[in-house]
């Protein structure tokens, strides 16, 4: 089965709302391909490396969370961007790229899809926007420690490694969690607002070590893409599937 371009593209803007949210680039159809899509493949960047994949794929769409046009580029096709966009052009594939509308999607989004993977319950929103999400265990249990919800995001993710921050001395079980993937390391101190006492997101910078030890909430970072490397395939799973699409993640590594 195929559906039309401008049909795909609507079933997406329905579920993502992209004007809502007041974002980095633009959201949704971002490269025009062939018009009749029978097959996605979603990713989380549109990389060279993956779009190299779709085409070996034969697939007539991507769907990614990172797209290729953001604020504050030159808006030269040279370099990098001249060679991901010249393989689009030449394979006539469209790209579909959905930033912090993906993010905030209550099921099919980022944070949704990486609490459902850590066995996480969301009960409140917060921060700029709504990308932050506080909750607990969904079984209804608690981390003994810290290093224990650190040891868990690591092994869920498949990560050899997480940073952890804590104040010291700080011990005992951990049960409210708040989380916001990727680059979320400025929602720090509207998790500590909201009343967390472990925070997780893909990124740590300079700031957030002195937080976490000065107020006592543990901080985590699991590494941008492996903290989204789940909405983009559970939302173009799902709408391909409504549509009667075929549908293929492709994850390229990235240890950022």
């Amino acid at each position: 089965m195929s559906t039309n371009r401008q049909d795909l593209l609507h079933a997406f803007d329905a579920l993502l709302q992209p004007a809502r949210f007041k974002d980095y680039g633009p959201n949704g159809l971002q490269v025009e391909g062939r018009l009749r899509i029978g097959k996605i493949v979603s990713g989380v960047t549109a990389s060279r490396a993956l779009i190299e994949a779709a085409i070996e794929a034969q697939a007539d769409a991507i769907f990614v969370h990172h797209g290729l046009f953001w604020q504050g580029q030159d808006g030269c096709v040279t370099g990098w961007m001249k060679q991901r966009l010249a393989l689009l052009l030449a394979h006539d594939i469209n790209l579909f790229a959905y930033h912090l509308p993906l993010d905030a999607h209550p099921v099919w989004g980022n944070n949704a899809q990486l609490g459902l993977q850590l066995g996480l319950k969301a009960s409140a929103r917060f921060g700029e926007q709504d990308l932050g999400f506080l909750g607990v265990r969904a079984d209804g249990g608690q981390f003994a420690s810290a290093a224990a919800l650190a040891d868990h995001v690591k092994t869920v993710l498949d990560r050899s490694f997480v940073y952890l921050v804590q104040a010291a001395g700080v011990v005992g079980a951990v049960q409210n969690i708040a989380w916001c993937t990727g680059g979320g390391q400025g929602y720090f101190e509207a998790a500590i607002a909201a009343g967390a006492e472990a925070f997780i997101t893909g990124e740590i910078s300079e700031p957030q070590a002195h937080y976490a030890r000065e107020m006592g909430v543990a901080f985590i970072a699991c590494g941008h893409h492996a903290s989204e490397r789940f909405g983009a395939p559970a939302l173009a799973g799902h709408v391909a599937a409504e549509l009667g699409l075929t549908h293929q993640f492709i994850d390229i590594d990235n240890p950022a």
